[in-house]
């Protein structure tokens, strides 16, 4: 991408990024950026900061890769130090992402360890806001997404699994940083089309992100006298590591993304500007909303 395709610049959506046809493939659960094909673009090279977050300490759950990515060097770019939470086999890839994000002239703080344990949950908070000096923004990314295509096969052991990681996590992390956020400080969590969608191939991933969309709603009431504003953000087919990491069957990778009226999949650069407005003082009236980016499929 050139700095003629940021974020800023009048351009045709249906033809800023390429209609993809990825080849089928697989990675081992999570994935890596580093590995897929075609890559991704998170904004390394196309994001244009315009200082909305100057200042602002983040933590960002999932940020090695993918949307968690290009939400980071967003905020990197907008003025923000960040903290990058990923699992340790991520390593590589959030290496390259804190290198863009000093490349920006903002601070990175790796942070690796599973959320899915909920020690850890409270550690990573501590730790950010240690390295951070404080913390005022916090963006729950993290997710697990495995396809299972019969019911019959979807195992108790998946399903505690993926609501662990997805929706109890969120809970932890957001409950051990409310004693750091000052007011006016912002929770922004990842939900999902699936939400209002749910593929047979998604059921238990797709109760998460429901979830999710409800608590968002439930705790911006209750946060909201505090000045502390929660909010959501729903992607529709992003093309991210999770995808080839069993999160879609592997025949139906060269059409993802294809049915949206965009006509393709979105690319997790486009994610970001949605999680820096509902970060950002420009949304200070904006409480408990899930912002859909989804190529144009309707929801509620």
């Amino acid at each position: 991408m050139t700095e003629h395709n940021d974020q800023l610049t009048f351009q045709n959506p249906v033809t800023r990024f390429p209609s993809i046809s990825p080849p089928e493939q697989h990675q081992p659960e999570p994935g890596l950026d580093r590995d897929l094909e075609p890559k991704t673009d998170r904004g390394e090279h196309s994001y244009r900061g315009t200082g909305r977050l100057e200042g602002r300490k983040a933590l960002i759950t999932g940020a090695d890769s993918g949307i968690g990515a290009a939400v980071a060097i967003a905020f990197a770019r907008e003025g923000a130090d960040v903290a990058l939470s990923y699992l340790p086999v991520e390593e590589d890839d959030a290496q390259e992402v804190k290198r863009v994000i000093e490349a920006s002239g903002r601070r990175a703080v790796l942070l690796p360890g599973d959320l899915s344990e909920p020690d850890f949950c409270t550690v990573v908070v501590e730790r950010a806001v240690e390295a951070l000096g404080g913390l005022d923004a916090l963006v729950n990314n993290a997710g697990r997404q495995i396809a299972v295509t019969d019911f019959a096969d979807l195992t108790d052991e998946q399903w505690t699994s993926t609501f662990e990681t997805n929706i109890h996590a969120i809970s932890r992390v957001t409950r051990a940083a409310l004693k750091h956020l000052p007011a006016g400080a912002t929770i922004v969590n990842s939900a999902s089309v699936v939400a209002y969608m749910p593929p047979p191939t998604l059921l238990d991933y797709a109760a998460t992100k429901a979830a999710i969309n409800n608590f968002t709603k439930g705790l911006g009431q209750q946060l909201a006298p505090k000045g502390i504003r929660v909010n959501a953000v729903a992607p529709g087919p992003i093309w991210t590591p999770l995808q080839v990491s069993d999160g879609q069957p592997k025949e139906e990778l060269p059409e993802f993304g294809k049915s949206t009226p965009l006509g393709r999949a979105g690319q997790p650069t486009e994610l970001a500007p949605a999680y820096v407005f509902l970060t950002s003082p420009e949304s200070s009236y904006v409480i408990g909303e899930t912002l859909n980016v989804n190529g144009g499929m309707p929801t509620p």
